[in-house]
């Protein structure tokens, strides 16, 4: 055979080594063996600071869990003209908003669904009355009863005017929750509680369009419940209603509330007596 071509043995020459393969270390037979070890595990001081962590994490929902009934210092029948401004700080509570009184009127200045509740227990059976009025095109007069006297939507929410003052709602435990037009649909004509469609823990809705919310215009609410009959009546004449068949009752649904979530809302001459 003939000698390889000189351009082949330079090819040959210049071809780089391969490190992974040519220069990988071979293991000896006679290398030491180290056993495994468990890592050591955290000290009593290391276990300490983790589970502050995680209490720290969890105090929200540690702090729901454990807390007590909303404070009720106030009782029924109340009446309420808002001439004095330390009524929102005597009577009042809320976790958020910059609820005040200005010119003898309650204000609340789009709270984001922070309702200002009334430190009292509501009877089962009640009438609530007070004047209402929107500063903002979009309507959005609202309210909260039957709820717990601390958190949004843990009862019953009226709203006139929402959604830009296109829709208006009595709402159950969800103010975006069902329809009550759809549960009746799923129901097929059967009883909404025999079919389980309506459970005590539903969020539904009571949707109607009767009229728009006149910006700057003073409305005189009365909401009043009878057995499980819910009324909702503006200016002396029938608005809404619901008749719910798993009432909202008892601790934790027997606080009132005036709420608001971007418009500037106004209330005044509140009046609550027992039915």
């Amino acid at each position: 055979m003939g000698q390889a071509k000189r351009k082949e043995k330079q090819l040959e020459a210049k071809e780089p080594r391969r490190p992974d393969i040519e220069d990988a270390p071979t293991e000896s037979p006679d290398a030491e063996q180290v056993p495994w070890k468990k890592p050591a595990g955290l000290s009593p001081k290391g276990w300490g600071v983790l589970a502050g962590v995680v209490l720290f994490i969890q105090f929200p929902l540690i702090h729901y869990a454990f807390r007590g009934e909303a404070d009720a210092p106030v009782t029924v029948p109340y009446q309420q003209d808002f001439s004095d401004p330390a009524v929102v700080q005597r009577d009042f509570f809320s976790t958020g908003g910059h609820w005040r009184v200005v010119s003898g009127q309650l204000l609340s200045p789009g709270v984001k669904n922070n309702p200002l509740w009334l430190q009292a227990k509501l009877p089962r059976d009640v009438a609530i009355e007070f004047d209402a009025r929107s500063e903002s095109p979009e309507g959005d007069l609202k309210v909260e009863v039957f709820g717990d006297g601390t958190d949004h939507a843990s009862g019953y929410i009226l709203i006139h005017g929402g959604w830009n003052n296109s829709l208006s709602i009595i709402a159950r435990l969800d103010e975006h929750g069902a329809s009550l037009e759809s549960l009746k649909q799923r129901a097929e004509g059967k009883g909404l509680v025999e079919t389980g469609v309506f459970r005590e823990d539903t969020h539904m809705r009571v949707e109607a369009r009767p009229y728009p919310v006149e910006i700057g215009r003073t409305y005189r609410w009365r909401i009043e419940r009878r057995g499980s009959l819910l009324r909702w009546l503006i200016d002396g004449k029938p608005f809404m209603e619901f008749d719910d068949p798993l009432p909202l009752e008892g601790k934790g649904h027997d606080r009132f509330g005036f709420s608001s979530w971007d418009a500037q809302l106004f209330f005044d001459n509140l009046r609550i007596e027992p039915l």
